[in-house]
């Protein structure tokens, strides 16, 4: 099977760094780059865009809420006319720092609360998904199965590209398990690559609490910042390849563009 290996990066500030890019660079084939409100600066994100470019990644544009301080991972409150200037903005951020190096935006994911909020509330979604689709159309969007974003993105005339978060424990009913309860991050890293593996042989993730949840995917996802994050991608890459798969490009599984 041909599936897509992505990563969130660029997700340091300033003189601060967060997780391993360059080492997750050369295994991905995609990267959700932050771009300056829930991480990043200019000079990180040319820095990635640019990394991403030379190791034939896709780049895609990680929107959050602009919280520095939280890293996206906080709830705010904000009209949602407003939240999707935000998403605009940090569109046109990367999108622009790309065009400079060479490269272009494939797609885009909402990140933290942001992308939690709105894939519980349609009328949070529509909004947000809805600027994206003003911005370009050409963007894929990327999100897990079953959301209101994944409905808002079908009725903007948005690809989907729907995606596994293997480092995250899921809910019965296939959300992803809030980080505020035990277990929702999942550091073991045979615990992260058993996940991937019934993926691909069965088609389906377990749940926290052990039920069988069928999924199709595109996309398999981990978070730069999960502690072993280059050590998983890397055998998840194996895992794949050893199967006679391929580590593909959203851009090239998605058609339609």
């Amino acid at each position: 099977m041909d599936i897509d290996l992505n990563s969130d990066m660029g997700e340091g500030f300033g003189a601060y760094r967060i997780g391993e890019d360059e080492a997750l660079m050369a295994i991905v084939s995609s990267a959700n780059v932050a771009c300056g409100y829930h991480a990043g600066d200019p000079v990180i994100m040319d820095k990635t865009v640019r990394l991403a470019l030379a190791n034939g990644v896709d780049l895609g544009a990680h929107v959050g809420f602009p919280d520095l301080m939280g890293f996206g991972r906080r709830q705010m409150q904000c009209d949602p006319a407003e939240l999707a200037q935000y998403v605009l903005y940090q569109l046109g951020a990367l999108s622009g720092i790309a065009s400079v190096a060479g490269a272009r935006v494939t797609h885009m994911s909402f990140h933290g609360a942001l992308g939690n909020m709105a894939a519980a509330d349609y009328d949070l979604a529509e909004p947000l998904v809805r600027a994206v689709a003003a911005f370009d159309r050409k963007l894929i969007v990327t999100v897990s199965t079953n959301t209101q974003i994944e409905r808002a993105a079908d009725k903007c005339g948005l690809r989907i590209a729907t995606t596994f978060l293997a480092d995250r424990a899921y809910t019965d009913e296939g959300d992803l398990v809030s980080r505020k309860l035990p277990g929702a991050v999942i550091n073991d890293h045979d615990a992260v690559l058993q996940r991937v593996r019934r993926l691909l042989d069965d088609g389906v993730i377990t749940s926290i609490t052990g039920k069988k949840l069928p999924i199709k995917v595109q996309s398999i996802l981990l978070h730069g910042d999960t502690p072993g994050a280059v050590e998983n991608a890397r055998a998840i890459r194996q895992e794949i390849e050893s199967g006679k798969g391929r580590i593909v490009p959203i851009s090239r599984l998605v058609g339609g563009g």
